[in-house]
């Protein structure tokens, strides 16, 4: 048996704890904690109910998830048993997805781009999109961890500018970016700040298509369709009112205005009262082609949400580029921890977002064209358990 095949069956067994001194090929994982630890599940698909045998990692309900009260340990700066990240091959036609499972947000980006293995921001003027929906803390929004490490890199990896742009729908969005401290991070570290909805008339343009679902076509920013480079950042978490999930396709309707003027068109009451609702949040996407998405999945709603919802800790941190892959990697994540009926019934790829994303040409078409890479045993088997639930 393979090494990394033998790892995969080891998780999937349990027997982490009970084999690890034999097994000094594999990561060693980390002590059993309590529930609500940073440890992922190894049994069978999520269930409405499950009381964990004593030897099993925990596994969160779809009903209760994992307890919010308990602190993960947190790991150290450097992993003894990292690994250099892949070689990119180009013979593969798919999507990649770099997995880092980790409870430290800050090192996760720094290592999963470290894996992902490409720069798209270098001399590009780039426009980040990050997840402030509200000012509740993470999963609900972009936690600073995050904002801060991803903006460090991108200006260490050569990005000529950034400036922030966001459109809060439950709340004032510049109140929302003081009070999640977005603009004291931007006097540190040198970025600009773009509130979509203070912007005037003549700065948006709309874009129809007799392919949407949007009945007056979708209203944009003319700076994201000029922009050189758009990065977004999204969070791991259920969507209570018609979405069913918030990841990377639903993060890019922060980009729509709510309306370009006083008693104009008001596009998130249409998007919010229509039954094509998680159709038009794919359409949404076919606006701009994203350049770099990191996903912060150390925290996530399984129920509930976009503000508020029952707490999961998947601990892990995802880089791509193709927001088909993210959103399909992030709900077998979902799923793996117990999620909603209408997040974990049927295929992956025939969820309404999804399947109207790749009819679109956004991303790819298949489970098995995603290929998830790691530095490290334990995202390894990690990797290897969420492409069951993926498939």
């Amino acid at each position: 048996m393979k090494r990394r095949e033998f790892c995969r069956q080891f998780v999937m067994v349990g027997g982490a704890f009970v084999l690890a001194p034999i097994i000094n090929s594999c990561a060693p994982l980390a002590d059993p904690t309590p529930e609500g630890s940073d440890q992922l599940p190894t049994n069978a698909p999520p269930r409405a109910t499950h009381t964990p045998h004593p030897t099993q990692l925990p596994q969160p309900s779809a009903t209760t998830g994992s307890d919010p009260t308990q602190v993960p340990p947190q790991p150290t700066e450097t992993n003894p048993t990292d690994t250099p990240p892949p070689s990119p091959t180009a013979e593969f036609s798919g999507a990649t997805v770099a997995l880092v499972k980790t409870t430290d947000r800050a090192y996760g980006v720094r290592r999963a781009l470290e894996i992902f293995g490409l720069n798209p921001v270098r001399a590009n003027r780039v426009l980040l999109k990050p997840n402030y929906n509200s000012a509740e803390p993470a999963p609900a929004s972009t936690h600073p961890d995050i904002l801060r490490s991803l903006v460090m890199e991108m200006n260490d990896m050569g990005a000529r500018s950034i400036t922030i742009g966001e459109r809060s729908g439950m709340g004032n969005t510049r109140a929302v970016l003081t009070q999640t401290g977005v603009y004291s991070l931007g006097d540190e570290l040198g970025f600009d700040t773009v509130v979509f909805d203070e912007m005037d008339e003549e700065e948006w343009i709309i874009k129809q298509s007799g392919d949407f679902h949007w009945q007056s076509g979708i209203a944009v920013p003319k700076m994201l369709l000029d922009s050189e480079c758009v990065v977004q950042t999204c969070n791991l978490k259920t969507h209570g009112y018609g979405g069913h999930f918030t990841l990377s396709l639903k993060n890019s309707v922060g980009f729509v205005a709510r309306s370009v003027r006083e008693g104009a068109h008001n596009y998130m009451s249409e998007l919010h009262g229509s039954p094509f609702q998680r159709h038009m949040i794919a359409e949404t996407n076919t606006i701009y082609k994203p350049a770099l998405i990191v996903m912060d999945g150390v925290d996530a709603f399984v129920d509930g949400g976009p503000a508020a919802g029952t707490l999961a800790k998947p601990s892990v941190v995802l880089a791509g580029k193709d927001p088909v892959a993210i959103d399909a990697v992030g709900v077998a994540i979902l799923r793996l921890f117990g999620t909603t009926p209408q997040v974990s019934e049927g295929k992956v790829f025939e969820l309404e977002q999804i399947a109207r994303a790749v009819e679109l040409g956004l991303g790819i078409d298949a489970p098995e064209r995603i290929r998830i890479v790691t530095g490290d045993a334990e995202s390894e088997a990690y990797a290897n358990l969420i492409s069951q639930y993926l498939s």
